[in-house]
């Protein structure tokens, strides 16, 4: 089942549309989206009371390890599914199949079709971009890549791909980061997992990065490290994360908040920041390593503090894997308008114009007992 809430209206809302995601490291997982919940079947079932303020409403059924969800400008909803599929939700329910790559599609581990966005200008050149993993051949080794297709109605225009952006070979089919999404700039941005490796804290890889290019796949020559990197490494705008496996923009702002999966300790949510340097792997949020401990200091130039941390463990105000959510200009419970709300496989917390409101939003529920796997992290 996938199911939404949705705010109950109030007078002076306004409609408005956003993204959302369902699942993300095979995880069923609860997330908030610009005033909307998207469950799978786990959290779906296992959450028996309503928030106050939504209503909840089944939207569609029958997807199969979704990852990512965007509302097209025209208004009809993609789901990305992680084999290789982009399904499009009809308002009566069914799905419709916009996409199949899944014969190209490496989705072992946390592989596969992350995520998708369409282009500002997709009212007029219908183009709507991807970034997967493309299967290992006799020539080339497992990648990620962005590549950009061309819609037609419901469904792609045959032969459309384009390659846009090609990502670094993988050792690890775990933390492939994977979100793409524009910019109030208008350049395409792009979250990179760490691989599992030490591969965040310099500039000659693209992993465990957010990178910053033109919708073409060319490299903007005023990105921080353009005179400092080479070649497709120039690309970084941002590093120091471990899996940020979504990060969204704030309407209206442009503020751009990242979330980064966390280790041993500590979840969190950062500001997008031009050459920000998030810390991972010496810091885990604004804490040493674990594993690294008084190897730097985490709350001193040159790495930047998360707006929002939150610890490991079981109870309401603690959770598992962060997922997160774009803003809301909705109002949402006590909180304020243009709150960033996010949950976790468990809680949730809401953080704006840089503040914490320090107690859940709202939980995002399990079976009772249930504890996070550790894969999860």
């Amino acid at each position: 089942m996938n199911r939404y809430l949705r705010p109950t209206k109030e007078r002076g809302d306004v409609d408005e549309k956003g993204s959302a995601t369902i699942g993300a490291d095979g995880a069923n997982v609860a997330r908030l989206c610009w005033g909307f919940v998207s469950l799978t079947d786990r959290t779906a079932h296992s959450i028996a009371a309503v928030p106050t303020g939504f209503t909840a409403s089944q939207v569609t059924s029958g997807l199969t390890a979704p990852t990512d969800i965007e509302f097209a400008p025209d208004g009809r909803l993609f789901v990305a599914e992680q084999a290789g599929r982009v399904r499009i939700a009809k308002p009566d329910g069914t799905l419709a199949t916009f996409l199949d790559i899944s014969t190209k599609v490496d989705s072992t581990g946390e592989r596969g079709l992350q995520a998708l966005t369409f282009d500002p200008g997709f009212s007029t050149n219908r183009y709507v971009y991807l970034h997967y993993t493309k299967k290992a051949t006799s020539t080339t080794p497992v990648h990620n890549r962005v590549v950009r297709v061309t819609a037609s109605g419901d469904k792609v225009v045959a032969g459309s791909e384009k390659l846009i952006f090609r990502l670094n070979n993988q050792d690890d089919p775990q933390h492939m980061g994977g979100a793409l999404d524009f910019g109030a700039d208008r350049k395409l941005y792009i979250s990179t997992g760490d691989n599992v490796g030490g591969n965040t804290q310099t500039l000659q890889n693209l992993l465990g990065k957010m990178l910053r290019i033109n919708k073409d796949g060319t490299i903007p020559t005023g990105n921080p490290f353009y005179a400092s990197a080479t070649g497709n490494n120039r690309a970084i705008w941002a590093l120091g994360l471990r899996n940020p496996f979504k990060f969204a923009v704030q309407p209206g702002t442009g503020t751009m908040f990242i979330n980064d999966v966390g280790d041993k300790a500590w979840e969190e949510i950062n500001r997008g920041a031009r050459g920000a340097n998030y810390g991972w792997s010496l810091c885990e949020g604004n804490h040493d390593n674990p594993n690294r401990p008084g190897s730097v200091n985490c709350s001193a130039a040159p790495y930047t503090v998360p707006v929002h941390e939150y610890a490991h463990g079981s109870t309401d105000t603690t959770g598992c894997s962060i997922t997160g959510a774009p803003s809301t200009t909705r109002r949402l419970s006590s909180s304020r308008v243009g709150t960033w709300a996010t949950t976790s496989s468990r809680t949730s917390a809401a953080v704006g114009s840089g503040r914490t409101i320090p107690r859940p939003v709202r939980r995002a529920g399990s079976q009772p007992g249930w504890r996070c796997p550790s894969t999860w992290r």
